[in-house]
């Protein structure tokens, strides 16, 4: 199953023959401040079953630890994917996938991170778009 993503802008666009991992939400303080969100979907995706499709020119890498490169989007901000050099597959961010992956989260992991705010409350209103009175 090809699975097909992009950036926000749509300038980098990407393919993936697959998930190679299961789907984890990571809740660390680095990927919270990366992606400006309280958790952030990934999976990982072997070398060989990733290729980029268009825009590759548009991308930029910045190291967030040692030897962990985060690739975004110079023209949106897109965060796209993660590595290490020396590891065999890439850590895809799920929400950039365009298609559905066909799999749901299988667990979150550095949950000691979490903040405060964050809350899974069914209490919580849940609307499909804005609001009513918006």
């Amino acid at each position: 199953m090809s699975l097909k993503g992009s950036c926000l802008c749509g300038a980098v666009r990407y393919a993936v023959d697959g998930l190679d991992g299961p789907i984890v939400q990571c809740h660390c303080a680095t990927c919270r401040k990366a992606h400006a969100a309280a958790v952030a979907a990934t999976a990982r995706v072997l070398r060989e079953h990733f290729r980029w499709t268009a825009g590759e020119d548009r991308l930029a890498a910045f190291e967030s630890s040692p030897g962990k490169r985060r690739h975004f989007c110079t023209t949106c901000g897109s965060h796209l994917v993660a590595e290490r050099p020396a590891e065999p597959h890439v850590i895809l961010r799920v929400a950039t996938l365009d298609d559905d992956p066909g799999q749901r989260p299988a667990m979150h992991i550095w949950t000691g991170h979490d903040v405060p705010w964050l809350t899974e409350d069914e209490a919580v209103p849940r609307y499909e778009a804005w609001p009513p009175g918006r």
